[in-house]
Formats: structure tokens, C-alpha cells, sequence
């Protein structure tokens, strides 16, 4: 662990400038002084003038007032600090957005076999599929008995369909129409400001929620529908904000990409029935908008709305052929295991491929072994046979399938089966994926080694890369640790009305640093990987467990060479894409 990562041309995650680290060793006045290069002769004055104000005599604080005064002096002084941008941040790290950031150490020349997963792995998508799968969800569950009925009709006869539709809807509807979600619903728009990724819904409390690293919740990350909840309703509803292992189990992760149409919706539903002033049972609410989102891409209906606009929903990348390409002509074996069905999956990589490819080329040519329709994670654990594909006639075929031929595909099957085929084990295949645990869980476990494919680390590198959000760090954490000083000087039982004043300023001032820091990433939730008090949040659990490596995008390695050594930075201390801007960084 104590090898840094290798740094290569355009590629390196890291790209350091020379700047201060002395430790603290005379309080935060030493550390403020690195402020005063950027400040105006008119604020050195106005500093003087402070420090002579607060000024102490004595060389040890002996008295509380002493104490109090001192951190009084020094938060004057930072608050004058905090009017400029300190130049010391431009010399701090920068961070690649591009960069493949590393939980456990790598060699890429171990690598003989690549795996990927399709959906937001090789295929990324805009922003306007979250908005048609929330659309087609919330169809769903206004319409569901309606659609029932008519597959009912259809399966019973389909030459007489519209006279016994009509028999079935003058018997049925009136028993049926109960149960579906009111008209009203259909006025729900999603919300792409609302959730981010890796937050969990309690089925018991209707509550969705943001966990730090440690299973606690966020206390400005928990929504009762669209509402946040205060601190004081958390605590009055769960006693802490620390989930125990018995709350834990009526928690649901929203981890995978597709995840933020669905917690937009549960929230939404869930608004929907607190305003109406109707009971409901959080856990249907859950079950019954998963059961949606299912339903929408089970039945087909999210692929056919891609495949008919692919323009609009999937992005083009000229440089996803480009690496695997590359890793073609190194020799490497290729495969794709997907849950999505063949025929969606084609006609995804033929839109993506269209501009790269000749008349005869296709991009089968670039895999060993395609696998649809896998259902993960039960591909991992199940004993289930393959089946060929026929894509012409659509049918499966009834042979045993024991070897894998390039020019065909297969559905289904599991990992046992793949192993004892392929004879490809262990640490010389690396799977991508961008679901935690449909991907990833089952590859760790079975001694593969995993990349994780986040899609929004990009832009979240990017916030923690400009000086505003650096600069608001540097200030909580500055602020941070002058309360942690002043709650070890002072009871609660034995508070003056000054020290109250100072206790109140500081929570204040943090709290402005953590609400623009917050809103930076996202309004209701904050940043993807961290709490908005720097902490790891669950989701980077997460990624540590199961993840070796993370990256935006697979083609991130072109960035790197072929036969890199990957290493965990020897000075990590949360994710290894995070700076953490110390207030001692200011330091001259």
C-alpha cells in the first residue's frame, strides 16, 4: 500500500503542485496568516486591528474566558480570511475526471479476459430516459388493471378480442378500477434535481434517505416524500440517526443507474397520499412502483422507446470501439453479459457502432461469447443452463450447449457453467458494471476482479476540482475543528451568554459552508460519494467492498497503458478521487 498509483502520460489521476503542509503547532492563527496573501492592505489593517483587539497576555490559557476569547480572536480573524480565495488552493491536487481511481492494487498485464455488462457500461445514456421510464412507470400504475385485462383478452381469444374485451370490462372494471392509482398521478414529472444515486427507502416509514460510510443518516438527506425532515422529527422517528441492524432490513438500496426515476417516483407517490390525506402503506408503495419499473423494461416498452429515437437517449462515443479495439489486437479474450435481450442490445451497439464500422463489419466480431438475458445477480449463484439464440426466428434452441461459438449468442446460464466452458478463472478476468450488486458482488466473490463504471464521477471531480468548493471546504473544516475546540473547553451545563453567541456563530457559519457545498452536487442530497460533513457516504461503502477500480467509462483506459500496475494510493484517507482540503493547507 505504501506504492503510489503509476502516473502516466494523459492519464494520470493525480497531477500535484508544491504547497504547505506544516502541521498546526500555534492554533489556527498560524494557519489564517495564509490568507494574507491575497488580502488588501485595507483588510491587513482591519487584522491588525482584530488582533490587537483580541489579544491575550498570558503565554497559556488558564481560565475558561481565556479559552473563549482566544477562539472568539480566531474566528474573527477567519472570517476576514474568508472574504478572498487563499492562493494556496491553486497549488493543490487535480484531480483527473477521467482518471481510474484504485480500492485494490491492479495489474492490467494479469488481464486476459474483459467482461462488460451493456446497460450504462458499453451503452451510456442522456438524461431524457430517466424522464421515459419514469413516464412509462407511473402509465403503468394508473393503467395496470386495464393492461391486464386486455392481455387477459388476448391470451383467451384473440379472434374474437374486442367482443370479449367488452364482456370482460362491463363484469370486471368496477371490481378492479379500485386498485389503481388515481388519475391524478399522470401530472407527476420527474424531477432530474431531486435524487441521486445511492440512497435507501424505508418500507416501514415511507422515508428516503442518504447513509454516511457508517449506516447513519444524513441530517439534511431524508425525505418524507418531498419533504426533508428536521433533525428533530429523524430523531423522534427512528430515536438516532444510526440505522440498527433490525431498521436495516426494511431498507431498500437504490444503487444502479436506472434507480433515480424510481426513488423520484416513490417520492412522489408517497407526497401524493400525505397531501390527499389517504393512509397507505409505505411497503406497497415500494413494491408497487419497483413492480413498475420492472414491468417497463421486462415487457419491452423502455427498449422500444430507445430503439425508435435512438438519437435522443443514447450517447455515441467513437472512442468506446477505439479500446476495444485495442484490446482485441493485444490479444485479450472479450465477452458481454447483459439481463437486457438480445435484439435491444443489437440494435444499441449497431446505432453506437454505425459511424466506425463498414457495410460487412459488425460488432459481434469483437467478442469471444455474448450472453443475454442473464439475470443477474442469480446468474452468480443459480445452476441454470444456456440456451443458443436464434435472432432470426427468435426462438431458443434445445441442444446442451457446452462450448461457446464467437458467431452465436446465448441466454441465460450461470457462472458455474461459464467457468467450466471457458476455463477462464480468477484474478485474469476483470468484469465492468455499473450496479454494485447485480454486477459486481457476484464477480468479487467468485475471485474476478471488478470495475465499477460510475457515470456522474466525472462531473462530481469536476465540482471538487474549482477553487469555490475547495474554498468552502477549506472553511467548514476550519470552522469544524475551532467548535470541536470549544465543545472540549465548555459543558453544556456552564454556558454564558457570550459563549452562547460564539456557539451559535460557529454552527451558523458551518452551516453556510455545508448548505453551498451541498448545493454544488445536488439540492436535496448532495454529492454522490461523500456527506455534506466530508464523511464517505454508504454508497462508497459500496464501491470499496466490491469494486477494485472505478472509472466513468471503460474507454477511461485507453488513458492508461495496457500493462500498468494499478496501486492504492499510499495517502488515502476516503475515496481516492477526494482532496480533502485541510485547514493547515493555509499554512505559511
Amino acid at each position: 500500500m505504501t506504492s503510489s498509483r503509476r502516473l502516466l502520460p494523459l492519464g494520470a489521476s493525480l497531477t500535484r503542485g508544491s504547497f504547505a503542509t506544516d502541521q498546526i503547532r500555534n492554533g489556527f492563527l498560524t494557519s489564517f496568516r495564509g490568507f494574507a496573501t491575497v488580502t488588501s492592505s485595507e483588510s491587513e489593517a482591519a487584522l491588525a486591528n482584530l488582533e490587537a483587539k483580541y489579544a491575550v497576555a498570558l503565554p497559556e490559557c488558564s481560565t475558561l474566558d481565556e479559552e473563549i476569547t482566544k477562539i472568539r480572536r480566531e474566528f474573527e480573524l477567519a472570517k476576514q480570511r474568508f472574504l478572498n480565495i487563499p492562493e494556496a488552493i491553486n497549488s493543490m491536487p487535480k484531480m483527473n475526471p477521467q482518471g481510474i481511481y484504485v480500492n485494490k492494487n491492479l495489474r492490467l498485464d494479469n488481464i486476459q479476459v474483459y467482461g462488460f455488462d451493456y446497460d450504462y457500461t458499453l451503452a451510456h445514456y442522456s438524461s431524457h430516459l430517466q424522464s421515459l421510464i419514469y413516464d412509462l412507470a407511473k402509465q403503468h400504475m394508473v393503467n395496470e388493471v386495464v393492461e391486464s385485462l386486455i392481455l387477459m383478452a388476448v391470451s383467451f381469444n384473440p379472434n374474437c378480442f374486442f367482443f370479449f374485451l367488452s364482456i370482460v370490462f362491463r363484469i370486471t372494471c368496477s371490481l378492479f378500477l379500485q386498485f389503481r392509482y388515481p388519475d391524478a398521478c399522470f401530472q407527476f414529472k420527474y424531477d432530474p434535481t431531486f435524487p441521486i444515486r445511492g440512497l435507501y427507502y424505508d418500507k416501514q416509514k415511507g422515508c428516503l434517505m442518504k447513509l454516511d460510510f457508517f449506516g447513519s443518516i444524513e441530517p439534511d438527506g431524508c425525505y418524507f416524500g418531498r419533504r426533508k425532515l428536521s433533525r428533530k422529527e429523524i430523531e423522534s422517528m427512528y430515536g438516532t440517526r444510526h440505522i440498527g441492524r433490525d431498521q436495516a432490513r426494511g431498507l431498500v438500496g437504490l444503487m444502479d443507474f436506472f434507480c433515480f426515476s424510481e426513488a423520484c417516483l416513490i417520492a412522489d407517490m408517497v407526497q401524493y397520499f400525505v397531501d390527499a390525506k389517504l393512509e397507505f402503506d409505505a411497503s406497497n408503495i415500494y413494491n408497487d412502483v419497483n413492480r413498475a419499473i420492472q414491468h417497463v423494461h421486462r415487457s419491452g416498452l423502455v427498449h422500444r422507446g430507445i430503439l425508435a429515437d435512438p438519437n435522443r437517449y443514447l450517447l455515441k462515443n467513437g472512442q468506446l470501439l477505439r479500446f476495444l479495439r485495442m484490446l482485441k489486437d493485444k490479444g485479450k479474450k472479450l465477452f458481454l453479459l447483459t439481463n437486457s435481450p438480445y435484439h435491444f442490445v443489437d440494435g444499441g451497439m449497431r446505432y453506437l457502432m454505425e459511424d466506425s464500422f463498414g457495410l460487412r463489419d459488425s460488432w459481434r466480431e469483437l467478442f469471444d461469447v455474448v450472453i443475454a438475458k442473464a439475470n443477474k445477480p442469480e446468474f452468480y449463484t443459480s445452476e441454470h443452463p444456456f440456451r443458443c439464440y436464434d435472432s432470426e426466428r427468435d426462438n431458443l434452441a434445445f441442444t446442451k450447449v457446452d462450448a461457446f461459438d464467437p458467431k452465436k449468442v446465448y441466454y441465460h446460464g450461470c457462472l458455474k457453467s461459464f467457468l467450466q466452458i471457458t476455463k477462464w478463472h480468477g484474478p485474469e478476468v476483470i468484469y465492468f458494471g455499473d450496479h454494485l450488486f447485480s454486477d459486481l458482488r457476484g464477480p468479487s466473490k467468485a475471485g474476478w476482479r471488478t470495475a465499477a463504471i460510475i457515470h456522474e464521477l466525472e462531473r462530481e471531480i469536476q465540482i471538487q476540482n474549482g477553487d469555490s468548493y475547495r474554498f468552502e471546504q477549506a472553511k467548514f473544516h476550519i470552522i469544524q475543528e475551532l467548535l470541536g475546540r470549544f465543545h472540549a473547553t465548555v459543558s453544556d451545563t456552564h454556558r454564558s451568554e457570550a459563549c452562547q453567541s460564539l456557539l451559535d456563530e460557529l454552527n451558523n457559519a458551518r452551516q453556510r459552508a455545508r448548505d453551498t457545498m451541498k448545493q454544488m452536487f445536488n439540492r436535496s442530497f448532495g454529492a454522490t460519494f461523500v456527506t455534506d460533513t466530508g464523511q464517505e457516504s454508504a454508497f462508497s461503502y459500496h464501491i470499496h467492498q466490491y469494486a477494485d477500480v472505478y472509472t466513468s467509462k471503460p474507454e477511461n483506459f485507453l488513458l492508461y497503458r495496457p500493462e500498468a500496475w494499478l496501486h492504492v494510493p499510499y495517502d488515502i484517507k476516503i475515496m481516492p478521487h477526494h482532496v480533502k482540503v485541510a485547514s493547515n493547507l493555509f499554512g505559511t
